[in-house]
């Protein structure tokens, strides 16, 4: 039995719902994220928080999966911060959703000044509702830097505590800058970039695994919604015990999701 924490069900087919439930998926939270290509309008928006918040929990449901989700621009789509702001402003409409978690994935893509400037008014959104958050870090040429510059950005904002932020796509060279913090981290799990299931593996031998989760991502490009199971099956060929794999990839999410009163397995 897991948990995907951080997967884009609006990028895959049916099969793989039944290929999660399979393998022994029981729960997953879909972050909102770029949809392969820039929404020209914020009406495109609101039908992707109706998709996240209508349609996919009737589709998880048919194999037994709970779905939950989260509300945000996402960064790449962060540039233009007038058209930002305007999807900003449908929030309120979707937060009474029984499967609304928080905001995310917020973060940073190009760590420019704008992207920064929303990541900011997100993270304001969210304290003032009280609400979890769930971040995305650049990509590797920027991921210290930007993972740096969001530490920095929700510190500035003294209503935020860190046990109620999860960073996304750590790596081996961002994960105790992270844990050090005192936010949680998650471990995004591609099949040759990023996090594959073996570096996962090695960072909990080297980092432990409190405040610590695996997840597939599971979007547009090369990716496997099947990466969290074979993480387990990894970390099991290396000799961890049950409680070790179980903490990671079902007690940790649970924990960490709990706090926003609607996560339910």
């Amino acid at each position: 039995m897991y948990i995907d924490p951080h997967i884009h069900m609006v990028s895959r087919t049916t099969d793989d719902y039944q290929r999660m439930a399979l393998a022994g998926c029981v729960a997953i939270t879909e972050p909102a994220f770029w949809a392969g290509y820039d929404r020209s309008s914020p009406q495109g928006f609101y039908d992707y928080f109706r998709l996240l918040t209508e349609y996919e929990p009737k589709r998880a449901a048919t194999y037994g999966i709970k779905h939950h989700t989260w509300l945000c621009i996402n960064p790449k789509e962060a540039e233009d911060p007038g058209f930002a702001r305007e999807v900003i402003a449908l929030f309120p409409q979707f937060l009474d959703r029984p499967n609304v978690l928080g905001i995310g994935e917020i973060g940073l893509n190009k760590n420019s000044r704008n992207e920064l400037q929303i990541l900011e008014e997100h993270i304001a959104f969210a304290a003032k509702h009280d609400l979890l958050i769930l971040v995305h870090t650049p990509h590797l040429e920027d991921k210290l830097k930007g993972t740096r510059l969001i530490i920095d950005a929700i510190r500035r904002n003294g209503d935020i505590q860190p046990g109620r932020v999860l960073i996304d796509h750590v790596e081996e060279h961002t994960v105790k800058t992270v844990l050090d913090a005192g936010f949680w981290a998650g471990m995004t799990l591609y099949p040759d970039t990023k996090c594959t299931p073996q570096r996962a593996a090695d960072i909990v031998e080297m980092y432990g695994k409190e405040r610590l989760w695996i997840n597939s991502a599971g979007d547009w490009g090369h990716s496997d919604p099947l990466a969290v199971p074979k993480a387990q099956v990894e970390m099991r060929r290396r000799g961890h015990d049950e409680a070790t794999i179980r903490r990671i990839s079902f007690e940790n999410p649970v924990t960490f999701l709990s706090q926003s009163g609607k996560f339910h397995v």
